[in-house]
């Protein structure tokens, strides 16, 4: 698959905006860890091999072990691997990327707010938004993974 345009360079300014919203991200009080697995579990949703690429190896450069990494889209079924708010987390990134679906039932906002306070769900469901962005550019325009670049 080739990349069909370098949005980077059409709209330089567009992808500097989305880059300010992530670095409004990163200085929030979410942990960075967190961020990711969020970020990690919306690419899978969506499909983005770039983005897929991308957060798993932040997350390990973050010293999450493999195994972790590995059991993302299972998160449910992975025991105490992931702590109560990581477990929230994953459930409202799942429910808001699938908004059309889900309509974010009160139950999962309820379950979203019993683990964040209202500061910190603002803020990862900006996050959550972002990432869904990012998704959308990377398969939109066929963004390269760097796995595929190196083979």
């Amino acid at each position: 698959m080739s990349k069909r345009l370098d949005y980077t360079q059409i709209a330089p300014a567009g992808v500097k905006a989305l880059g300010g919203v992530y670095g409004y991200i990163m200085q929030s009080s979410l942990p960075p860890v967190l961020v990711d697995l969020v970020y990690l579990r919306i690419s899978q949703i969506n499909n983005c091999a770039y983005c897929l690429d991308m957060h798993t190896r932040d997350l390990m450069k973050k010293g999450q072990k493999i195994e972790k990494i590995a059991l993302v889209q299972a998160w449910r079924e992975a025991g105490n691997l992931f702590d109560e708010r990581e477990r929230a987390a994953l459930a409202w990134a799942e429910t808001v990327t699938r908004v059309a679906e889900t309509n974010v039932p009160d139950e999962a906002y309820e379950a979203a707010r019993a683990a964040f306070d209202e500061r910190e769900l603002v803020d990862l469901t900006i996050a959550i938004g972002l990432m869904n962005t990012y998704n959308r550019m990377a398969i939109s325009f066929r963004n390269t993974p760097q796995a595929a670049l190196e083979n």
